[in-house]
């Protein structure tokens, strides 16, 4: 039982890593496109996007 309970966390803790790490590859994505891009069309979306959101970017 013991084994049975522990392979069980193991797997369960597994499947929590796979959505994180995806999460943060696009998360870092995001920002590393749109933030650092040098198309002012991207740029400008996203800053209106954050002012809209009433998220402070200056």
């Amino acid at each position: 039982m013991i084994s049975n309970s522990a392979s069980t966390a193991a797997s369960l803790s597994v499947s929590k890593i796979i959505p994180l790490c995806m999460s943060g590859f696009i998360g870092l994505f995001v920002v590393g496109f749109v933030g650092f891009s040098h198309m002012e069309v991207v740029h400008n979306a996203s800053h209106d996007t954050r002012h809209s959101l009433a998220f402070p970017c200056h």
